[in-house]
């Protein structure tokens, strides 16, 4: 059940964008460059400083589409919803997240559609 709910979170959120992001200029924001493959990341750790990001994720021949959630490691269900890929990833192509601002503290990334392993992501 959780599985569904997390893949219709990710499709309804495809369809939104927001009013706060749209307010902040994207040169604002570091890009970080993830990629999956089948099954999973090929980044298994990250580490940031605090600020503003735009998650850029490559479908490196999963074979179907591929999304993008980040979640605080405490509640891995509270999803960010800014970090999601403004549209499903298609195979062999690559999308962004809106802007994301992070604070110190540690989170986990993964995809429900691929589906991966929760990876760490660090903020210092």
């Amino acid at each position: 059940m959780k599985k569904i709910i997390s893949i219709l979170v990710i499709a309804f959120a495809f369809t939104l964008t927001t009013n706060a992001q749209n307010h902040m200029s994207k040169d604002k924001a570091t890009v970080v460059a993830l990629e999956q493959t089948k099954g999973e990341f090929t980044q298994k750790e990250i580490t940031l400083k605090a600020g503003a990001y735009i998650f850029e994720i490559t479908n490196s021949n999963v074979g179907h589409d591929v999304g993008f959630v980040l979640a605080p490691k405490s509640n891995p269900d509270a999803h960010i919803k800014t970090a999601y890929v403004t549209k499903a990833v298609q195979n062999n192509s690559k999308e962004t997240s809106n802007i994301t601002t992070l604070e110190k503290g540690e989170y986990v990334y993964f995809c429900p559609l691929n589906p991966t392993p929760q990876y760490t992501l660090i903020v210092k």
